[in-house]
């Protein structure tokens, strides 16, 4: 398949370019049946001449290509609806009638705050434009209305809050919220490009519009994307601190698959400045060695990894309801768990050459010992709860 993307510099034309490419070179296996085998990309440093090539040759053609924040409003017009003609005008010269996706906005319904928008005009504009070429080419189109678009690589300080936000909130910038309770619907760009790849297919999501509330369905006019996510926007930037502060706090917040936080932390993470992609960590450290924290989460436990000097032994206590994996990743140890109240034993030697992970038992005072005369023994752990301070679960007692 010879796949044309208009627009193919800007957002959602970057990330659909490139994950195209991890098709094409076998990168990308979730779409096992999916060849690609050009991928034409068309921007404004390109020249008429190629545009018309890649008409004549392409099987399916993503139009990305507008403007949304323009001098002149006029521009609306002869960007958004005069390429938009030339690109059909082009593939009926060539009587190609391949399926052509055209990139609408929300603000097409002209509904509501939208009645009189110069930029919704123009994208309803191009819309019937591109229903009555299929009308009369008899070609498949595919019209989606977008609503904000967030992700990697959307550019701050231009058409996207969430992207201002999270490049601010990074770069320790100011941000202004004027009304933390207006609520947002967001389509990230992952998200989008699945249902870009759908289209791709053959299996492209329809939907109507009850003035902007996206309607599912399967005889609908027009495409969406099903997955998009609501929040408002004091909730994004409470996140985005939260996101921002955990070098500090080292808490990982909840992050369920497929959840908006999720989606959220990814972008926010590419926004970082090079001083901040790495951050130093807190070492406790006293003469057999040193102990570090290095993640903590809302409700699964904490991660930290254990530094012993050659024969030294740590731990020699236990708990009543905590428990940990202890998992040895360099040099040679033995741990050792002995039940409370008994003299029931057990023994695990362990090696960073055979990683395994052993659990310390609720109930048994349990040991680690570095049996190297020469090497450190280097240990992760893990904890089912963050360690509290004032409720420390650890009593002292030698195996």
């Amino acid at each position: 398949m010879r796949v044309l993307i208009t627009g193919a510099r800007g957002f959602v034309g970057r990330n659909l370019t490139e994950n195209l490419k991890n098709i094409r070179d076998g990168k990308n296996r979730t779409r096992p049946h999916m060849r690609i085998d050009e991928i034409y990309e068309y921007d404004v440093e390109n020249t008429a001449v190629e545009l018309n090539e890649y008409c004549k040759k392409a099987d399916f053609v993503f139009n990305l290509a507008g403007v949304n924040r323009p001098k002149d409003p006029a521009e609306f017009r002869a960007c958004n609806f005069g390429f938009a003609s030339t690109l059909l005008d082009m593939l009926k010269k060539h009587h190609n009638l391949c399926p052509v996706m055209l990139s609408s906005s929300i603000q097409a319904t002209l509904a509501g705050r939208f009645g009189t928008s110069e930029y919704g005009l123009s994208k309803r504009a191009g819309e019937d434009l591109f229903f009555t070429y299929a009308e009369e080419t008899g070609a498949k189109v595919l019209v989606y209305r977008f609503p904000n678009l967030v992700g990697k690589w959307v550019k701050p300080n231009y058409n996207s809050a969430v992207g201002t936000f999270c490049n601010n909130i990074a770069n320790d910038l100011p941000i202004t919220v004027n009304d933390p309770s207006v609520e947002l619907e967001m389509l990230f760009i992952d998200d989008l490009l699945e249902e870009m790849l759908d289209a791709l297919e053959g299996k492209e999501h329809h939907c109507e519009f009850e003035g902007v509330n996206t309607i599912l369905t399967e005889s609908g006019r027009y495409c969406a994307a099903p997955v998009t996510h609501k929040a408002t926007l004091g909730y994004i930037v409470e996140c985005l601190h939260q996101f921002h502060d955990q070098p500090k706090t080292l808490v990982i917040p909840e992050i369920p698959d497929g959840s908006f936080e999720k989606k959220l932390y990814s972008m926010y993470l590419s926004y970082l400045p090079k001083e901040k992609v790495s951050f130093p960590l807190k070492m406790n450290v006293d003469a057999r060695g040193s102990f570090t924290e290095l993640l903590k989460t809302e409700k699964c436990g904490q991660v930290s990894v254990n530094i012993s000097k050659p024969g030294i032994t740590k731990g020699q206590h236990w708990h009543n309801s905590k428990w940990e994996f202890f998992i040895v990743v360099s040099g040679h140890g033995l741990i050792e768990e002995r039940k409370i109240g008994t003299d029931e034993v057990l023994r695990f030697e362990v090696s960073g050459e055979k990683i395994e992970a052993v659990h310390m038992l609720p109930g048994y005072t349990h040991n680690i010992i570095n049996l190297s005369d020469t090497e450190d023994l280097v240990t992760v752990m893990w904890a089912n709860e963050r360690f509290d301070p004032d409720h420390p679960d650890t009593f002292g007692e030698i195996v």
